[in-house]
This record gives structure tokens, sequence and C-alpha cells, in this order.
């Protein structure tokens, strides 16, 4: 695995690379020597406990305040959101296939669609126009070529209703045997906060790793090409892939974390709706005012040898988001707060002149 996974991994196979080779007249990207490992591991903790201990900073603070308020709303029998998931529990009698098996995929699905339906009719019309200074790379994909859509709607539809439905169903009995998922009592808002955290973690390394793995040349042209087809991607190509791909890089670190907490079936259900809009969002191609920054996971299908994880944290320990942190592409890589494009806040620099 350690030799799968070396920083020297990405390079050519049979005269095709691998990786996007960077160009030498990149104007965006200044070259300076390796940043030492040492550097790069504390750099790494830090970033590690920044997140982490903002997470846990915040819940600390609201848990004698908020977390009592929140608390009566998510778990308290007739509140709110108890009383809905009652409804939804005592509707379908129960039933653990119709709640967990097809409720499960059906979630998925309609949070993919519900949030691609509005970035395909911008993507395939370009209205609103004004929604083209959010672009992260402006003059690709306008409008999108119909050959490469329909190709990638019969791989990303594959990928929802067969490998999707099958791994769901590989996971039912890990799911049983971990615990009962579907009950009708909610967990507690402090032990979904909890559980959240622990998701995050496992995901980050599980996608982390296994994406790099997909960059190895032994795998890379057989599984991971297909994926990196779209070097300016769109909402839909979140789960267009390989189905090894799919169930290796996407499936599997997001539902670890659940199978490991043993965690309740509304649980899971928040989190997928996380993570789906999470991809949806990074490979959007759109760097929208509110949103979490794509400009990351953007510059992977630009670049291929950068950015290969979720949070940044393996990135910054592995040295794999050097390129990226000395691009302009960085400079961008922030939440955008207000309704100036950020391409206008931090413009390209002038090309220089051979």
């Amino acid at each position: 695995m350690a030799s799968l996974l070396s920083e020297d991994s990405c390079h050519f196979v049979e005269n095709e690379p691998c990786c996007h080779p960077v160009e030498e007249d990149d104007e965006n990207i200044e070259f300076e020597p390796k940043e030492p490992k040492k550097s790069r591991v504390k750099q790494s903790i830090h970033k590690s406990f920044f997140i982490l201990g903002g997470v846990i900073i915040i819940f600390v603070a609201i848990r004698n305040t908020l977390t009592w308020h929140l608390q009566r709303c998510w778990g308290a029998s007739g509140d709110f959101w108890q009383a809905l998931w009652a409804q939804v529990y005592d509707y379908f009698e129960g039933d653990k296939w119709i709640i967990g098996f097809w409720g499960t995929n059906v979630v998925a699905c309609v949070i993919f669609w519900y949030l691609n339906a509005f970035f395909l009719f911008v993507d395939i019309t370009g209205r609103p126009s004004f929604l083209r200074s959010y672009k992260i790379q402006a003059d690709k994909n306008v409008p999108v070529k119909k050959p490469q859509l329909i190709k990638a709607l019969k791989v990303v539809l594959f990928n929802q209703l067969v490998v999707s439905t099958l791994f769901t169903l590989a996971c039912m009995p890990l799911m049983e045997w971990r615990c009962n998922s579907v009950v009708r009592e909610l967990p507690t808002f402090s032990w979904v906060l909890v559980e959240l955290a622990v998701f995050l973690i496992v995901e980050e390394i599980g996608f982390y790793y296994s994406h790099r793995l997909l960059h190895h040349p032994l795998i890379y042209k057989h599984v991971h090409k297909l994926h990196h087809e779209w070097t300016s991607p769109i909402g839909l190509t979140a789960i267009y892939a390989h189905p090894v791909e799919h169930i290796v890089s996407s499936l599997l670190p997001s539902s670890l974390g659940p199978i490991i907490m043993g965690s309740h079936i509304a649980t899971i259900w928040m989190w997928f709706i996380m993570v789906i809009s999470s991809a949806v969002n990074a490979h959007c191609g759109y760097h929208l005012p509110f949103f979490p920054s794509p400009e990351a996971h953007d510059f992977h299908h630009l670049k291929f040898t950068n950015c290969f994880g979720t949070l940044g944290i393996l990135d910054r320990l592995h040295g794999t988001d050097v390129l990226f942190r000395k691009s302009k592409q960085y400079d961008r890589h922030i939440l955008l707060t207000n309704l100036t494009p950020v391409a206008a806040t931090f413009p390209d620099s002038p090309k220089k002149s051979k």
C-alpha cells in the first residue's frame, strides 16, 4: 500500500499521463523548493486542531444554551422532529426494508437530482446569465456539450439505480449486526453532533487514501480516468465514475462512519444529504455566494496532482496541496460572503509575454 501511495505515483503510463502535466508557463503558479515533511506534518496538525477544535468549541459554546432548546425540538416526545419522524415510522409500520433500504435510496436520489436540476438548467441554458461571473473555469462547458451530457447521465443513472442499490443491500446485514437503526425514538441532539464529527473524520481518511490509490498508474487508466474526463466538472459528475470507484471512493468512505457508530437511520439520512450536497457543490463549477468553496476540488480536476481530500487535512500532511497553495485558486478558496465574484476580487495575473 505504501508504494502505491508514494508521492511519485503520478506518472506516464503507456504514453498517457495519469495526471495532467503542469504547464511551465502557468502564470498562476510559482515553483519553489519542496517544503520539508516536518513542516507539513506540523501544519497538518495545526489544521486538524483548527477544524476539529473549532467543532468542539462550537459544541461546548452551544451545549448549555442552544442545545437544550434544540434538544427539545429534536428529541422530546411530541416536539416537531420527533413527531414528524414518528409519523414516517408509523406510516410504514417500522418496516426496516421500506425505511432503511428503500428510504435511504430515495433520499439519496431525491437530494442529488434536486440540487442538480438547478445546475443542469444553468449549464444547458446559460440562464440566469449573471451566474456566469461565478463560474470557476469561465471558458469551459458553456454550454455543456450534448454527447458528454448524455454519456454522463447514463453513467450516473447506472451508479444510482444499480451500484448504489446493491451496495445498500449489502450494508443492511452490517447495520442489523451493528444495531437496529430503524427505531421510533430519535437519538439526542448532542449524540448526533458527536456522530457527525466521527463521520467527518472517517470520511476524510477513507476518501483521501482511496482517491490517492485510484490515481496510481496501475489503477488510474482502468478506473479513475473516466471521472477525470471532465477537467471542468459539473454537478452531475459528482458520481460520474467507474462502478468500482463509486463503491471504493464514494459509498464506502461515507458509509463507514454510520456503520462504525451504529447510527439511527434518520442520522444516516441527514449525513448522506450533507455528503451528497457537498459532492455536488464541489463539482458544480460555480463559486457561489454563501456556499462552501469548490475551488480545491475544481483545481484537482484541472491539474490532477493536488487536492485529493475533502477537508484538506491529509493533503497538508502529505504535501499534496503544494501547487494549489501557490495558485490563484487558493487565494479564491474562501467562503464568499458578498455578491462580488472571487475572480473579480482575485483576478488572474497578466500573462507574461514570451
